[in-house]
């Protein structure tokens, strides 16, 4: 199913463009553009839950990502 959308002639070429450069079709690129999008979102979600987090609760976290990184690992299969 393909559906259309409103944009101005500028921003249809600018994309067609960008789309061609990579050797994408349209719909690919916005895909593209839309994952990136979804990722930057993400991300940004993340630092704002990191930054809100309590000095308190960050030290331990630290605390136990040391401990675990000298864990060894006597069950690993060698």
């Amino acid at each position: 199913m393909t559906t259309t959308i409103k944009v101005t002639d500028e921003l249809r070429d600018r994309l067609k463009a960008q789309a061609a450069r990579d050797g994408l079709t349209l719909g690919a690129h916005l895909a593209q553009l839309a994952d990136a999008e979804d990722r930057r979102w993400r991300l940004s979600s993340l630092k704002a839950a990191v930054a809100q987090t309590s000095s308190a609760d960050a030290a331990s976290h630290a605390t136990e990502s040391a401990e675990w990184e000298h864990v060894e690992l006597t069950d690993a299969p060698r």
